[in-house]
């Protein structure tokens, strides 16, 4: 098992040195991810060194820090070698080097950073109550100033504004098409994300009124944070117990007869691909195997004749980020798709962020998220499209921070189409 807790081995600072090694040594004869992120630029300029001379084993183990450092858990990279599973090599860089930050956690602590950034239910449930107030606050120059010394949040890092209406309490307040007397086609437990739920409410709305749309009951699938945050910062013990919540709670719709659609990239890759590894558990498989991003739900539902194609607006064209988690899930042209499908012109921009979790908005990395993230700002713009779309909303704020536009994600653009 790729996260085996339990044992010793897995948290030998010596044995884990030693597989870093030997796929550092493997990575320096391939070089195929050279130009994918900053670790693999740090990792070969080092490797070239005269000190080293590409002899890895010279390599000190600020070196290695300084690798894992870096990987901020886009995923390309996997899907971009040779060597994984289950190739005899067994290469799994991600997984390698999300290890490496539990070791040195465990090791060395949390950091106040990290445990800041992984609090995202809590930061959302003070954000929604106080909406104007924090808002403001997080908009004020002192205030901002004050964050990046105290939990190192970048002061020119674009932050979310939140709703005062969480998705949560909307649909609490509202019908669904089977309350209205419209017999369900299927059932839906929407997993809203901490980000739709809380800030980007809009996105949950067009969604839930899409599939109603369509004839789907939709229910409220959102417990909590699905840890990415807290395992991205070391964390364990606290991505471990929103895993099992979250697990816990959507086994049971799944069992009921909901699949999980999800409007987010990385939530869905955790709970797909993430959870069965870290729990498993045979209800952590069942809750990955009916587990859907929301495009990809809503192209299934076209697959099998069931999705509307009565649309009453046009779209014009739309500028679409595909973004990294996406990838990594070896989905395709899901949102592309569905964008298409509706009469959009869409031209696909396959460049990263540079967010990933809460790496680029940190202080000591956010300069440098920029610098990368400069390709996918350039090419967004061009030719001066009438929309742009993320389904990821890290990316969505970086591209608001960097072009001064919104960017909208796919489901929203799909919505307008319909008329919603």
């Amino acid at each position: 098992m790729i996260y085996d807790f339990q044992s010793d081995q897995f948290w030998s600072g010596t044995a884990l040195e030693k597989e870093e090694r030997r796929v550092f040594d493997l990575c320096n004869g391939c070089r195929r991810c050279f130009n994918l992120c900053p670790s693999f630029t740090e990792l070969f300029n080092r490797i070239d060194d005269e000190r080293v001379d590409g002899d890895v084993d010279k390599l000190t183990a600020n070196d290695l820090n300084v690798v894992g450092d870096y990987c901020y858990q886009c995923k390309l990279c996997y899907n971009h070698c040779p060597y994984t599973p289950p190739h005899a090599w067994k290469i799994d860089f991600p997984r390698m080097m999300l290890r490496d930050k539990l070791v040195r956690t465990r090791r060395d602590g949390i950091s106040r950073q990290d445990r800041f950034l992984a609090k995202t239910d809590l930061i959302g449930h003070i954000g929604s109550w106080l909406a104007p107030v924090f808002n403001w606050t997080n908009r004020n120059p002192l205030n901002r100033w004050l964050m990046e010394k105290m939990a190192g949040i970048h002061r020119r890092w674009t932050l979310p504004i939140y709703s005062f209406q969480t998705l949560s309490r909307w649909m609490k307040k509202r019908e669904s098409s089977n309350g209205r007397g419209i017999p369900p086609k299927r059932k839906v437990a929407l997993f809203s994300t901490c980000s739709v739920n809380y800030s980007d409410v809009e996105t949950g709305r067009a969604l839930v009124q899409v599939l109603e749309k369509n004839q789907i009951e939709v229910v409220d699938g959102y417990k909590r944070c699905c840890g990415m945050p807290a395992l991205d910062g070391g964390d364990l013990e606290s991505a471990l117990k929103n895993a099992e919540e979250n697990v816990r709670f959507l086994s049971e719709k799944v069992r009921a007869g909901y699949d999980i659609v999800i409007p987010g990239p990385t939530c869905s890759y955790t709970i797909k691909q993430e959870y069965p590894l870290m729990l498993n558990t045979e209800d952590a498989r069942l809750v990955a195997e009916h587990t859907f991003d929301s495009c990809e739900y809503l192209m299934k539902l076209h697959q099998d004749g069931a999705l509307s194609t009565e649309f009453v607006s046009k779209l014009g064209t739309v500028s679409y980020q595909l973004s990294c988690h996406l990838k990594a899930q070896n989905l395709g042209y899901k949102s592309r798709d569905l964008l298409q499908l509706a009469g959009a012109r869409v031209q696909v921009v396959e460049r990263c962020s540079a967010v990933d979790g809460t790496w680029g908005m940190k202080r000591e990395y956010h300069d440098l998220s920029v610098k990368l993230a400069q390709p996918l700002l350039k090419e967004v713009q061009e030719p001066a499209p009438e929309f742009i779309a993320t389904d990821c909303p890290l990316s969505a704020l970086r591209i608001k921070q960097g072009t001064g536009r919104d960017a909208l994600h796919p489901v929203r653009i799909f919505a307008k189409a319909y008329g919603l």
